[in-house]
């Protein structure tokens, strides 16, 4: 199998979050010429997930899995002596590409693995939700994201919470009649960015983002409305920073939780380099799928950028390394003898 023109192919298929459609299609069916029996999961309209596993084996014990939405825009796809380039190259169709080929290459040896390609997973993990419904009893989840081939010790979690303050409208002339939500604002923000936030050992920072801000009605008017939305990168429990967060903007906005995805601490492999995915995946919503594992080829920092690329080196070390993880999966011992326990979700949102 050729992977970077198989790659190349899934990058000129437009597959933005909620078209995923034709994408489906593609997949479900080179997979059916490659041997395999795949099945659509319906999610959505004319969204479809896509399963396939070898005829001999229908509840493989690994499933390797990912995502076939982007994020907007389209960018068809081209390539250099090193690179492949377009919208989806790296998140994460390149890396479709390499489960693939792992896939097929490990079938010939005899090793059995499924895999699982979801939609929606840029926007609110629609795909995964249902997928995690349609289970297989597979003990093992090799989840796909750039990580540029190195297993991930952990995900950092998000937290999005708006703050909103409320006013009185006046003239501006004469701002003693009113009451500006806009100051209210801005001094919430002000201690909310004084707040010392948690660390982890190993991980790093949970950091803030202060993403959007808005409100006011014109320059003339005292505001009497305004609001933040703020991302927050979990590394442990959430509880104490919430409270932290209420305690802060007590007595001039409100802060309301819009979405939760918890921190997850990662299954390695001896004898693999590692990181630490400072991003979230599908994995929180796919927890009935077995113990998570997070590796794939290609640089979050190229990904959704107008330049996104994925180097050919990477692509093909990776169908090398989903084989090596496969063989040594095969040989563990059984889920409930890890110690895994499925992370929650807390909130039915989701954003990278």
């Amino acid at each position: 199998m050729d992977v970077v023109s198989f790659t190349r192919q899934l990058v000129d298929i437009e597959s933005i979050t909620g078209n995923e459609g034709p994408a489906g299609d593609f997949i479900h069916h080179e997979l059916g010429l490659m041997g395999f029996h795949a099945e659509k999961m319906p999610v959505e309209g004319q969204r479809c997930n896509v399963f396939a596993i070898s005829p001999e084996q229908p509840r493989p014990e690994i499933v390797f899995s990912t995502h076939m939405d982007t994020v907007p825009p389209y960018i068809p796809s081209s390539e250099t002596a090193d690179r492949i380039y377009g919208r989806g190259s790296c998140d994460a169709k390149g890396i479709i590409a390499a489960q693939v080929a792992a896939a097929d290459r490990l079938r010939k040896e005899g090793i059995h693995v499924g895999l699982l390609f979801v939609v929606g997973e840029e926007r609110d993990s629609l795909g995964a939700k249902v997928a995690n419904q349609q289970t297989r009893g597979s003990k093992f989840l090799v989840n796909g994201e750039p990580t540029e081939n190195r297993i991930a010790v952990a995900s950092k979690g998000s937290l999005r919470v708006e703050v909103i303050a409320e006013g009185r409208m006046a003239h501006s002339a004469y701002p003693e009649l009113g009451e500006s939500a806009i100051d209210k604002l801005i001094e919430a923000l002000n201690r909310l960015r004084a707040m010392k936030l948690p660390v982890a050992d190993g991980i790093g920072p949970c950091t803030l983002n202060i993403g959007m801000i808005e409100g006011g009605r014109a320059p003339n008017v005292i505001p009497d409305h305004a609001k933040a939305k703020l991302l927050y990168r979990l590394v442990g429990p959430s509880e104490g920073l919430k409270s932290q967060i209420q305690e802060a903007v007590q007595g001039l906005a409100k802060a309301e939780v819009t979405l939760e995805i918890p921190f997850v601490r990662l299954r390695t492999l001896d004898g693999l380099r590692t990181m630490t995915a400072a991003f979230t995946t599908d994995i929180p919503a796919l927890s009935n799928w077995g113990q998570p594992l997070l590796v794939g080829p290609g640089s979050i920092h190229v990904a959704h950028t107008e330049d996104e690329y994925i180097e050919k080196k990477q692509v093909n070390d990776a169908v090398d390394l989903y084989c090596e993880i496969a063989k040594q999966l095969a040989r563990q011992p059984r889920v409930s003898d890890l110690g895994w326990t499925p992370p929650s979700s807390r909130n039915e949102l989701h954003e990278r």
